[in-house]
């Protein structure tokens, strides 16, 4: 279903962002909550071959994989009025490029507050994109991002500015994917610096 279908006739909109999006949305927006939405779980598991890394070395960003167990933190953004429209077409731009995107509605708990679940739009890459990448261990994936660069940056600093999220904005969450794979990467970048 596209994200026009969706939000067809409202006046607001939430949109999660569990990846870039919880530092830098560049699309405006009423206000913002962290939070989380249920039956997540986060993974490097996708390919990137623009904004962090190229045809020859693809990077790696986060995508949702189902699990009924788990729960993925990050930020909502309500956007109202004009915003909703220009809000998704930066979106579609952004996040759907290369194709192999799904969207979904899902309920959205902001830390802190006793209020039911805000409905808000989900942008996932699903494993018919060209560039899903799917799971391999920590190391190799830290390798890759330490390795990787495209139009946006280094595909490091995507990494270490989510994981520097997690710590600051949810520090009771232990996300024990997203921190060995940094921890690895950081590795990687110690040995080169003392190979230089």
């Amino acid at each position: 279903m596209k994200p026009q279908d969706i939000v067809a006739g409202k006046s607001s909109l939430w949109i999660f962002g569990y990846g870039s999006l919880v530092w830098k949305p560049d699309f405006k927006y009423r206000r913002s909550k962290v939070g989380y939405i249920q039956g997540y779980k986060r993974r490097f598991w996708h390919g990137d071959n623009f904004h962090r890394g190229n045809d020859e070395l693809p990077g790696r960003v986060v995508t949702l994989i189902e699990d009924d167990d788990a729960s993925t933190w990050g930020v909502a953004f309500e956007v109202t009025g004009p915003q909703v429209e220009e809000s998704l077409k930066y979106l579609n731009v952004r996040e759907t490029v290369c194709g192999g995107y799904v969207t979904k509605m899902v309920d959205f708990y902001a830390e802190g507050e006793s209020q039911p679940p805000v409905q808000a739009l989900l942008y996932i890459a699903t494993t018919d994109n060209p560039l899903y990448l799917g799971p391999a261990s920590a190391e190799m994936i830290g390798c890759q991002i330490a390795m990787s660069r495209g139009k946006t940056g280094h595909n490091l600093e995507y990494l270490l500015r989510l994981a520097e999220f997690m710590r600051r904005s949810c520090p009771h969450v232990d996300d024990n994917h997203l921190f060995s794979i940094e921890a690895a990467a950081l590795t990687v970048v110690s040995l080169l610096l003392a190979a230089q």
